[in-house]
Parts: C-alpha cells; sequence; structure tokens
C-alpha cells in the first residue's frame, strides 16, 4: 500500500493511540455469487493493503447468506483472483461457519425483546417503511410477547412455514430517519440447498444483522467496506452495542472503484454470461480479473492502477483510459518485442538470395534484457495497409518508386505490384540495397518509414484477437443497458507471425501494432490483444 496516509489509516491511527485496538484485523469479504471484477481488486488493495501496513492480519470472509445465487464455483474462482494479485489471507472464513451462533444470538435479541416475528409479506413491509420525509408505520405483529416470537422464529427454523410467509425484524425505530433502522428484516424463510450446509437450514440471516456478528466472531477491529454501506452503519453499530460486543468492531467506508466504458456489477455481468454476449466470465473483454488475466494484463499493472488511484471518501469515476495508460506503461517497460502481421501481403525481393539474421534488441528500455535474431529471407509478409497504389499526401510507407526500411534489415524499393482478378494487390516485388543494412547503412538513401515484417518461409499462422470495449460510451444515462453493449467488441484476423511467438508463450509488443497476449488454444497460436500502442488518455 501506498506510504502517503489516507483517512482509513487516521482513523486506526487513532484508535491505536487511544487503545482501543492493540493491533490490526481487517477482513476481504466477497459474496460468492460471481466472480470478483477491477472493482474488487481495490477492495483488496484497501483491505490486504492496510493490514499489511499495521503488520496485522487481513482474512477471506465469504459471505455466503444467500445460498440460492451461490456456488463453490465462485468460492474457488475468487481464491485464484486473490492469490493472482499476489494477497494472502490469515484465515478463511465463511458467514456459515458462525450459523448457529448467529441464530442463537437472533434468540438472545427475541428474549430481550429487541426482535420479533412478523407475518407482513416483503410488499407490505416495503409500503409501512415510510420516506425519507415520513417515519414507517409499526407491524401490527410488533407487539407480540418475546415467549410467542421464540416459540414462532423456531417453528420458522423447524420448516413449518412457507417461503416468505414470515421473517424475523429487530425492533428498532419507525421513525428513525435512518430507513435502515425501522425495523429491518434480520432473517427470512429461504429453502434453498447451501454450497456449505446443504439442506440443514431453511433459515437464513440478512446480510446487515450477520455482517456485525461474523466481524466481531473472526476479530476483526476495522470493517472497511464501500461508501453504499454508510447508511447501514448505524444498523451494524446496533446489533454490536445491543448483543454487547467488547471490543466492538469499527466500520469505515469508502468510495468504490468505477471505471468508465466497462460493466461493473456483477449481477450484469452475469447476465452477459448467460446470455452468450460474451464467452464467459474469463472472456478478455471482461472486467473481472479473470478476465484481465485471460487478456493478459499483468497482476502488478492492477495493484499499481489502484495505488495510483487511492483511497477516497467521495465517489468518483475513473476514465477507462488511465487503467490503459497505467497497463501500457507497465508492458512498455518489461514486454519483449515481436512481429506479427495482421493482414498479409507477400513481399518479394527479387535481387536477394539465401537468408540471414536480423537483430533486434528484446526491450529498448531494458539493456539487460539484450538482443534476439530472427531470420530475413527474400519473400516476406508486411502488413497490407503498408503499401498502397494510390498513397495519400506524406506517406511514408511503401509505393511504386518509393523506398521504406525493413526493420532491422535493409532498405527495399517497390517496384511492381502484382495484382488478381479483381485487381486487389497480391504481391509487391522489390529491390533490396545491400549497403542500406541496418546498423551498417552507407547507401545514403533517405526512407522515412519502417515496417516491420515476418518471413514467409519461417512465419506461422496465427489467430490475433483485438477488442473494443463492451459499452459503446462512457456513461450514457437513460438508456437500456443491454442498448449500449458493443456487439462488435471481438475482431478477429488470420494473421502471420514470426515463430518466436509461438514457442514462447506471454506478454508481447507486437511492433506498430499493440501488446498482445501469446498462447496456444486448441493447437493454434492465439494473440489476444492487452491493450492498443496509442495512449488517447489526457495524463
Amino acid at each position: 500500500m501506498a506510504e502517503a496516509e489516507n483517512f482509513i489509516q487516521a482513523f486506526i491511527d487513532e484508535d491505536l493511540a487511544a487503545g482501543r485496538v492493540t493491533s490490526v484485523q481487517t477482513r476481504f469479504p466477497p459474496e460468492p455469487n460471481g466472480y470478483l471484477h477491477i472493482g474488487h481488486a481495490k477492495s483488496m488493495y484497501v483491505n490486504f493493503g492496510t493490514a499489511l501496513k499495521y503488520g496485522g492480519k487481513c482474512n477471506l470472509f465469504f459471505d455466503d447468506t444467500n445460498p440460492s445465487k451461490e456456488k463453490t464455483e465462485f468460492v474457488d474462482a475468487i481464491r485464484r483472483d486473490i492469490e493472482w494479485l499476489g494477497y494472502h489471507w490469515e484465515r478463511e472464513v465463511y458467514a456459515s461457519d458462525f450459523f448457529d451462533t448467529i441464530y442463537a444470538y437472533a434468540e438472545k435479541l427475541i428474549e430481550m425483546g429487541k426482535a420479533f416475528v412478523c407475518d407482513l409479506s416483503a410488499d407490505e413491509i416495503r409500503e409501512t417503511r415510510g420516506t425519507l420525509t415520513e417515519p414507517g408505520t409499526e407491524s401490527p405483529y410488533r407487539g407480540r410477547t418475546p415467549e410467542e416470537n421464540l416459540r414462532l422464529f423456531r417453528e420458522m427454523r423447524a420448516g413449518k412455514y412457507a417461503d416468505g410467509e414470515k421473517c424475523l425484524r429487530a425492533k428498532i425505530d419507525m421513525a428513525s430517519p435512518n430507513i435502515n433502522l425501522r425495523d429491518p428484516v434480520i432473517y427470512r424463510i429461504l429453502r434453498a440447498t447451501h454450497h456449505r450446509t446443504g439442506d440443514k437450514w431453511c433459515i437464513y440471516p440478512m446480510y446487515d444483522y450477520a455482517h456485525p456478528i461474523c466481524d466481531y466472531l473472526q476479530g476483526v477491529t476495522h470493517s472497511l467496506c464501500t461508501l453504499e454501506f454508510e447508511d447501514h452503519r448505524p444498523l451494524y453499530d446496533w446489533v454490536g452495542l445491543t448483543l454487547g460486543f467488547s471490543p466492538k468492531p469499527r466500520q469505515i467506508e469508502f468510495a468504490r472503484l468505477n471505471v468508465t466504458n466497462l460493466v461493473m456489477s456483477k449481477r450484469y455481468l452475469k447476465k452477459l454470461v448467460e446470455e452468450g454476449t460474451v464467452h464467459g466470465w474469463d472472456d478478455p473483454r471482461m472486467p473481472t480479473l479473470a478476465g484481465l488475466r485471460a487478456r493478459g494484463i499483468p497482476a502488478e499493472a492492477v495493484k499499481d492502477f489502484c495505488a495510483r488511484v487511492g483511497v477516497a471518501k467521495a465517489q468518483s469515476e475513473v476514465e477507462i483510459g488511465y487503467f490503459e495508460a497505467v497497463v501500457r506503461d507497465y508492458l512498455n517497460a518489461h514486454a519483449p518485442r515481436a512481429m506479427a502481421v495482421l493482414e498479409p501481403l507477400k513481399l518479394t525481393i527479387t535481387n536477394y538470395e539465401g537468408e540471414e539474421d536480423a537483430t533486434f534488441e528484446v526491450n529498448q528500455l531494458d539493456p539487460a534484457a539484450g538482443t534476439r535474431t530472427v531470420k530475413f529471407g527474400k519473400t516476406l509478409w508486411i502488413e497490407r495497409s503498408d503499401f498502397s497504389l494510390d498513397p495519400p499526401p506524406k506517406y511514408h510507407r511503401l509505393k511504386l518508386g518509393g523506398y521504406a526500411r525493413l526493420k532491422s534489415a535493409y532498405i527495399v524499393r517497390a517496384d511492381e505490384a502484382v495484382t488478381d482478378e479483381k485487381g486487389e494487390v497480391v504481391e509487391v516485388k522489390c529491390t533490396y540495397f545491400p549497403e542500406s543494412r541496418s546498423g551498417a547503412d552507407t547507401s545514403g538513401i533517405k526512407a522515412k518509414g519502417v515496417l516491420h515484417w515476418v518471413n514467409a518461409e519461417t512465419g506461422v499462422d496465427a489467430v490475433l484477437r483485438r477488442y473494443d470495449h463492451l459499452l459503446r460510451d462512457a456513461d450514457y444515462a437513460g438508456q437500456d443497458f443491454s442498448e449500449r453493449i458493443n456487439k462488435e467488441s471481438e475482431h478477429i484476423f488470420a494473421a502471420k507471425a514470426e515463430p518466436y511467438l509461438a514457442e514462447n508463450e506471454g506478454s508481447y509488443q507486437l511492433m506498430r501494432t499493440g501488446y498482445f497476449r501469446a498462447f496456444r488454444e486448441g493447437g493454434k497460436l492465439i494473440l489476444s490483444e492487452i491493450v492498443s500502442l496509442k495512449d488517447n488518455f489526457n495524463k
């Protein structure tokens, strides 16, 4: 975590100085109802980073109180994502570990006269809750005795009533200016098989009730949550104070990470997967951590991005271009250079015979990375866009009678364009100048354009994938979510690549093309775009 102090650290320093706590314990609390996205990376940065700064501990806490949406698949995915980012949890804890204790605390609240069984439906509770300017209306069942409530609650647990027929509500204040304190539901009947406890329970605690109890039971000192839980803090405190927790954990809220052009909701991400808009949770276009990993975005760049964004109290939105700039900066410094051609056009050097080695710097920003060689020959592939029969003004690539340098090799002159029956150029015939060899050029020929290439004899076939953002716009309020999806966000090319990419999986800067992840899939070489070379972010 960055050394610069943020407001969370100021609160913790205050608690340590006052002796309210002697050590720091946090927790990262995902619900296993989907894959984590980039917003969760910030929560990890805050929770794991805060514990690390104070020499404390951070648990991985699974909030598994809603079995109808939770799966072991998501638990496994969350573990993988945390490990990918390089964080280490002290203990793996589940809300379901504490179900018996959470239930016992509910009975205690009933016995204290602080909770009651209510027969109103969810809609009726909503209608009687009141508004921001008007108090709510008390439930007609609010006056039940503790004995009756205890009997009914135990019958709920025993499965006597149907889903939604009854619920347990905290008895607080229906006139409270905070709607969350207007007798909130703390248990509901829900017949769903739990991924860990099976069918043992047919009633489950609500998150707002279970959250403070689970924090206390696992020894959390500071419960760090995103800002939408700020209005829920009074209920968090009420549960802890009413049940006599000492020391009671302190909840502190921070602004969540919002990034333009990204779908930042597990509910909508799940919809994209289920409707087949994307190939899965790990589709490279997805903002899930699995998607970022599949795209080839380095974990270090994600953590650096979270550190640069920082921890703030006010909600804000970060431009997607800023995230891409951080990724680009990292890859520019670390990624080896290689060559691939998206739309191949054959180039034949008519006066060249044999082959030789062309030498490249692995990464010109890292002298320690050294050099490597690529076979240069008579027949090459170049980009179709690097030759024009009718070039525009200031065109510095190949044209008939014009000169260009082949990267780390020679200057060539285009002499002839061979076309097919449709008039499409299928081959460019060139002359090379032996004295123009890169690094030892004595030709005196001026060539402004430098072209990358792939040897046609040794090059390999590749499937090259490029991506646009899933959302067509940064922020287009008022439109239906589905109307904003860019359904043309994946572009496939039949490319040619140097054999080095087929032999060495990893992240590369493809010269003049972008940053790509190279890997094999179904026996084919796949080049999957990580981020473009062009930086559109206004720094």
